[in-house]
């Protein structure tokens, strides 16, 4: 190959390749923009014995489990919506009905569950960063658990219970 053409080439498949990373942020961006949320169902019933526990650090005073019949995952919007219940080794509960927007990393609390037994719903829901600095981290632990493949939910409910039932195994554990 012409060495003087070497430079020009490289120049040429740079530009072309940040040509194609620029459309396809776009593209991603203008499919954002056009994303709209359905609305929340009401929160749907729990059972404590049914709890599936999923992993958190140690370091955390609270063990965290979803029951399966509370799980969903919306074709249209693309969320996973879950009933949470977060337990302190006093044996209180928080309780909380909630969605997870893997494509951006967010989550939102629709209600809580009271000691009387029924659900007080959040006056103005907001998505937040699962990876903001928060006292718990149960929603970036349930989605690596299984509530999203990467950017995307899981494939299935029945999926995602799976693999909150069989975690992962890694050599260091």
């Amino acid at each position: 190959m012409n060495m003087k053409k070497t430079p020009f080439l490289r120049v040429m498949v740079f530009c072309l390749l940040a040509c194609a990373a620029q459309l396809q942020a776009q593209q991603i961006f203008a499919n954002d923009a056009e994303w709209k949320e359905t609305d929340a169902p009401p929160p749907p019933a729990f059972d404590l014995n049914k709890l599936i526990l999923f992993d958190v650090p140690t370091s955390m005073s609270l063990v965290y489990g979803v029951d399966p019949a509370t799980v969903s995952i919306s074709k249209s919007d693309s969320l996973v919506r879950y009933v949470v219940v977060a337990t302190s080794a006093s044996g209180v509960r928080n309780v909380m009905y909630e969605a997870l927007r893997c494509s951006t990393g967010e989550f939102k609390t629709y209600a809580r569950y009271l000691p009387n037994g029924k659900w007080s719903l959040v006056s103005n829901p907001q998505w937040r960063s699962v990876f903001d600095h928060m006292p718990s981290k149960h929603p970036l632990l349930l989605a690596k658990a299984g509530a999203c493949d990467h950017a995307a939910p899981a494939g299935s409910v029945a999926e995602l219970v799976n693999k909150l039932k069989n975690p992962p195994r890694f050599l260091d554990q």
